[in-house]
């Protein structure tokens, strides 16, 4: 699946293109895609896209997708965890097609949370870089985004990130910024930058910071710290299967 299909063609034709990947075990071969990498696959898809609005093709080939997941899931020969947490059922015997796809229209539930998460950002709304005739399309992550915002040499002043007044000074500044024009302190100006990221890093992340940094400002020290160091399965598991109420944050 090529990036140009999310950007130039409507989510219906993204949906018929993945359809076919969507096999029962009985089918499936080595290349072929298991259920735990079509999740990944689909959040990947959500979040990339972004909010989208639903038509009638839209909806008739989201639902084929549904159908065929939730068929894929009771034609497992043995559950695996994950598909365990997510259907509610600890064997393959017990999974019904009808258990199955209430999963399913949960977990698309979910994915429609993800595609509208950066819908309150306006600076990083898109994670998605359009192709031109000379390049092809591209996916730009949020957090390369944010760090490139940072420590970007002409300083503009940030639209999505937020500086949170605190001591006697910082609230004069506020409210002397009612009156006149009061530039509020840019993230990069301190020698010191600690960026911790909320449910997860994973590795690659971790050095895509790093690499970042040494290229844009060469000398900066930056702390990166997050809840927990993600592996690939772990992201599913968190959006799909874990409480949110009370999650496990790994400690």
């Amino acid at each position: 699946m090529k990036y140009e299909s999310i950007g130039e063609s409507s989510m219906a034709i993204v949906f018929n293109q993945l359809l076919p990947m969507i096999k029962p075990s009985t089918q499936r071969t080595n290349d072929d895609y298991n259920p735990e990498e079509l999740l990944i696959l689909l959040i990947y898809i959500y979040s990339v896209t972004g909010e989208f609005t639903v038509d009638k093709d839209l909806g008739e080939a989201e639902e084929k997708v549904k159908k065929a997941l939730a068929q894929a899931f009771c034609e497992e020969s043995k559950l695996s965890p994950l598909l365990q947490k997510i259907t509610g059922c600890d064997s393959a015997i017990n999974l019904t097609f009808p258990k199955s796809k209430i999963a399913v229209d949960e977990l698309f539930a979910s994915l429609r949370d993800i595609a509208g998460a950066r819908n309150l950002m306006k600076q990083f709304k898109s994670v998605y870089v359009p192709g031109t005739h000379t390049h092809q399309a591209s996916y730009k992550p949020l957090l390369k985004q944010v760090v490139e915002e940072i420590f970007n040499p002409e300083k503009p002043d940030p639209v999505d990130i937020e500086h949170m007044s605190s001591g006697l000074t910082d609230l004069l500044k506020t409210g002397f910024s009612m009156f006149m024009k009061v530039s509020r302190p840019h993230p990069s100006d301190h020698p010191l930058l600690i960026l911790f990221v909320v449910g997860g890093i994973t590795v690659s992340e971790a050095k895509m910071v790093k690499d970042l940094v040494a290229s844009l400002k060469p000398g900066a020290q930056v702390i990166v710290l997050s809840t927990r160091l993600l592996r690939p399965l772990n992201i599913p598991e968190l959006l799909f299967a874990t409480d949110r109420l009370h999650p496990d944050l790994g400690f």
